[in-house]
């Protein structure tokens, strides 16, 4: 189903407007309109897509059950002959740069999977459909009158600068290069990654259990991944078979390369008042990280079940933009989100570190925590958004 055409900014006051219509935008969409609110999706008309969208989501067991609360899930359908747009992810590998190495399967954990991972095309399809479905949600392509505003732009939103929140922005020097990628043999629902010589890869794995796709995710000195996107493709994928060591034999590009930079950044404040309502920042508009954990979608979508959870809850008496109830909404995810930024920022300062004391001590680190038991269990739950981790 197509989504149909955003209007132009209705004179009618909505309860919120949600200002992006990315994932995290259109699943708070759909989280307040089931609580009977009056939400407005702003999303100017965009052009044509050149390129193909190379990126893969990774999807925690909390951001699946959120997603598939609101009808927004993409099942696989056992009597299609399609591609499945989901793989469920039933081990992870990891290496580190001297012998450490790290394992994770989804049996230790009594879990049907780590993780899934989602074509980012189908999930978008899948979310515009059930916005299509849901009458309390109007497209409109200009911001209109509203109690509260949900800024879901993005990192570089523009609205959030109109507003004057500040945003802390620690640009990493390196980019995240992207492709799709064809194995000699199937991945077998694993998912790897290696850190090696200051670099991070990760192979993602897609078109189901029994697939032979993968998602590269290659974060590599800014100037490196400019040389990947102009090389040829056998050049590129012979750089990535020597990375991982041939873990999946030969392979062959399904796409071309992408690149994005990568930075560690968060708005100093979430919420604020001005006199046309209440405001919020929500998912890469309030704040980014390293994609090395695979948690970025995770957060942001946990920003939106905080938010749509704070809104539901709040007093009869107090409307949607007051302030004192956006605070809740600011506290609750701050020291979350700002734990995960530490981890992942730790994370690549230690193993971008080329000090040979330093490098020794991070393998033996990753080989014991491999060993640690109750704490790696408990660090993988939580990483799998998992009730009570």
């Amino acid at each position: 189903m197509n989504s149909p055409a955003p209007r132009s900014g209705s004179a009618r006051r909505f309860d919120v407007a949600i200002r992006g219509a990315g994932v995290v935008g259109q699943t708070l969409a759909l989280l307040l309109a089931r609580d009977r609110l009056r939400v407005a999706l702003v999303s100017p008309p965009r052009g044509a897509q050149e390129t193909p969208d190379v990126r893969a989501y990774a999807i925690n067991a909390a951001s699946r059950e959120l997603l598939r609360s609101v009808r927004a899930w993409p099942e696989a359908d056992p009597q299609d002959t399609r591609v499945p747009p989901i793989t469920p992810v039933s081990a992870m590998q990891v290496w580190g740069d001297d012998g450490g190495e790290l394992q994770f399967s989804a049996d230790d954990q009594g879990a049907d999977a780590l993780t899934w991972i989602v074509d980012v095309p189908a999930l978008e399809q899948r979310l515009a459909d059930a916005v299509g479905f849901q009458a309390g949600i109007e497209r409109v392509s200009e911001a209109p009158a509203a109690t509260l505003t949900v800024v879901c732009e993005g990192k570089r939103s523009q609205t959030r600068a109109e507003l004057g929140l500040e945003f802390d922005v620690r640009p990493y020097p390196h980019k995240a290069v992207a492709a799709r990628l064809r194995c000699e043999q199937p991945h077998g629902g694993i998912a790897r990654q290696w850190f090696s010589n200051g670099e991070v890869m990760a192979l993602l794995p897609l078109g189901g259990a029994l697939g032979n796709s993968v998602a590269l995710v290659w974060s590599v000195p800014a100037q490196q991944a400019d040389t990947w996107l102009q090389a040829d493709p056998t050049t590129f994928t012979q750089a990535v078979q020597a990375r991982c060591a041939q873990a999946l034999g030969h392979m062959h590009m399904e796409s071309p390369a992408q690149a994005w930079p990568l930075e560690l950044s968060r708005a100093q404040r979430w919420i604020a008042r001005t006199a046309q309502g209440g405001v919020a920042l929500a998912g890469d508009a309030a704040h980014a990280m390293h994609p090395l954990a695979g948690q970025g979608l995770n957060v942001g979508l946990a920003d939106a079940a905080e938010l749509a959870r704070v809104l539901q809850q709040r007093e009869y008496w107090r409307e949607l933009g007051d302030l004192k109830l956006l605070r809740r909404y600011e506290r609750a995810r701050a020291a979350e989100v700002g734990a995960m930024g530490w981890v992942t920022d730790g994370l690549f300062g230690l193993f971008s570190h080329a000090d040979t004391r330093v490098q020794a001590l991070r393998n033996w680190g990753l080989s014991g925590f491999d060993r640690s038991g109750p704490l790696k269990r408990w660090i993988a739950r939580h990483a799998m958004g998992q009730p009570g981790a």
